[in-house]
């Protein structure tokens, strides 16, 4: 197996485990570092706008023009940037909203015991929240591993900034959970089994499009994942920031990860 596959996969196992990071938090604290939580989301989203717009789209737009010409490599671009949107879009609108996992949860809640009638709703979250999550997490798999195998140095910088977007989320999973089951092991293991969907759309990648893998399937593949990313940032890590910030924490956070990513792609030239 080639060594940048490998690596990818390795990458998006990572990313897709850290929700296992956010339901231990759950369990071994007793608050939210609210402070860090904003800066880091506002961080990643800072790190995923930047590299869409910078990077990924405009080597999605390189490899369709030089197959396609000027303007229609272009369109091609746009449509599959706005193609990504949709997508990912789709995924959150068909997601019932009682168990999304981008319903942010803090720490403080998990400790706070639900009322006798609100067992049963939280029942049903706890089975709708692990299917959320992993179907959200699919996509997710696929761009962080098209993005490694085209460029691992990229790869890296994705999977650290998707992996801190998940750590909010297994918070979200783990809270329903543990108050549906009553146990602090199985609100783990399904929190943590969820996230493997990173990694199996990775493996979906390899196998389904790899073959495939033409100069245009590459271009579409990278104009979707920098939509996906992008409407990650927008509907999910920025909107969380903005429940956790503290004096511009999440704007210093975005600034930050454009920052630090626009220093390692330098680096790299």
């Amino acid at each position: 197996m080639d060594e940048n596959v490998l690596l990818a996969i390795g990458l998006t196992l990572f990313a897709g485990l850290a929700t296992g990071i956010g339901s231990a938090l759950a369990f071994f604290t007793s608050r939210t570092n609210t402070k860090f939580l904003a800066w880091a989301l506002g961080f990643s989203a800072g790190v995923m706008i930047y590299v869409s717009m910078i990077e990924i789209f405009v080597k999605a737009k390189d490899a369709l023009v030089l197959e396609h010409g000027e303007k229609t490599g272009y369109w091609l671009t746009v449509i599959g940037f706005f193609a990504g949107i949709v997508v990912i879009a789709l995924i959150d609108k068909f997601i019932p909203s009682t168990g999304n996992p981008h319903d942010t949860k803090t720490v403080e809640e998990f400790h706070k015991e639900p009322e006798r009638d609100e067992y049963a709703k939280l029942k049903k979250m706890g089975i709708f929240t692990a299917i959320a999550i992993a179907i959200h997490n699919f996509p997710e798999g696929i761009a962080t591993f098209a993005s490694a195998i085209q460029d691992p140095a990229l790869g890296i910088a994705i999977a650290v900034a998707v992996a801190i977007h998940n750590i909010p989320e297994g918070i979200a999973v783990a809270v329903p959970l543990y108050f549906a089951t009553g146990s602090r092991k199985k609100a783990f293991k399904w929190s943590f089994l969820s996230g493997l969907s990173e990694p199996v759309g990775a493996l979906v990648a390899w196998i389904v499009l790899m073959p495939y893998l033409t100069d245009t399937m590459f271009g579409m593949i990278f104009a979707g994942v920098a939509g996906i990313m992008v409407f990650i940032s927008l509907d999910e890590l920025l909107p969380a920031a903005q429940k956790y910030d503290q004096t511009h924490l999440a704007i210093y956070g975005i600034v930050s990860g454009m920052a630090v990513m626009a220093l390692s792609l330098l680096l790299l030239l």
